[in-house]
């Protein structure tokens, strides 16, 4: 459907109308450059709903993230969120998933631009010729790091292809078809009729099939405000809820705009962005409030449960380690 070369965005330049940009699933992205050794923002390969074939001219170290994936290597299966070995010649096929990342040792060696090396395909630069792949691009990959090195040749001192650990399970986000979403409450969600704030927190939405990385359209009870309101656009960022004037809300993704004029309904939090950069079009979605101080706490834990799986990573691939041999 759509793979892109993806990084974890361009910060910093907002001001100057650029995107963020960046993986649809940060947390996915993380964790699979992780996995093969890299900087958690290295540039990898974010794909839509499967569908790729990728084969490798040699030897990488390889790791994929995200929800509902159906992968095999050479025809047979291979399992996501663990690291495995490929030979030069290999092909990896991806036949299903949501929001994909493919992480490869040593990055996806593109050129940065505004300090990052996702594609910002609007403005049709970055990444991979600033498009989506087609059938026949080759990629360059970068040197893995001497942490990703040490990997691998622990993969090849055995008769394993995959890594027999992973990251641990509470480092993975509860994905699902119908994940109910935390948000902080907007400047303007007061602003609803009393009938459609409730409906906001016990309805269900849809995720309609005009989505995609800009935005997903939810469709379910039609949204109204008190009285019609004019705005000055203000900034906006991943996971704000926007109501346009047809009263079905937006939810502002990785390639979201640099400033909006609709009415702010709420802000997903961070550590449930990831829920809802995987859900495809049909999927359901419900919203509860939370405060900041909550999303703030969560944020903090899922930080740290990273810091330590990273910690304990690297320790693993120390050189010199017993569990590296």
């Amino acid at each position: 459907m759509q793979t892109t070369v993806q990084d974890l965005g361009r910060v910093g330049w907002q001001h100057s109308g650029v995107p963020v940009g960046g993986a649809m699933d940060e947390q996915a992205h993380r964790i699979a450059n992780l996995l093969v050794g890299n900087d958690t923002g290295a540039a990898a390969l974010d794909c839509a709903l499967g569908g790729i074939a990728l084969q490798f001219e040699a030897a990488a170290l390889v790791a994929l993230a995200g929800r509902d994936i159906a992968a095999s290597l050479d025809g047979a299966p291979i399992p996501a969120w663990r690291a495995f070995r490929t030979r030069p010649g290999a092909l990896l096929a991806l036949h299903t998933g949501c929001r994909t990342t493919i992480a490869v040792a040593g990055g996806i060696d593109v050129p940065a631009i505004l300090d990052g090396r996702g594609t910002c395909l609007r403005a049709a630069f970055g990444g991979w010729q600033g498009r989506a792949l087609r059938r026949d691009d080759r990629l360059p990959l970068g040197r893995a790091t001497p942490h990703g090195d040490r990997i691998a040749a622990s993969l090849d001192a055995t008769p394993r292809t995959v890594a027999d650990w992973s990251i641990g399970t509470a480092l993975i986000p509860p994905y699902a078809a119908a994940p109910t979403v935390r948000i902080i409450p907007g400047p303007e969600h007061a602003l609803l009729t009393d009938a459609s704030r409730d409906a906001f927190f016990s309805d269900t939405f849809r995720v309609a099939p005009e989505s995609d990385r800009m935005g997903y359209r939810l469709t379910g009870p039609t949204l109204a405000l008190t009285a019609p309101r004019d705005m000055v656009s203000s900034g906006v960022s991943a996971g704000t809820i926007q109501l346009p004037p047809g009263g079905a809300p937006i939810v502002l993704m990785a390639d979201r705009q640099t400033t909006g004029g609709y009415p702010r309904l709420g802000d997903v939090i961070a550590v449930d962005l990831p829920l809802v950069a995987q859900l495809r079009p049909g999927d359901r979605v419900r919203f509860v409030a939370v405060t900041l101080n909550k999303a703030h706490t969560l944020l903090r834990q899922r930080e740290h449960d990273l810091a330590r799986a990273t910690h304990a990573l690297t320790l693993r691939f120390a050189t010199g380690s017993n569990d590296a041999r």
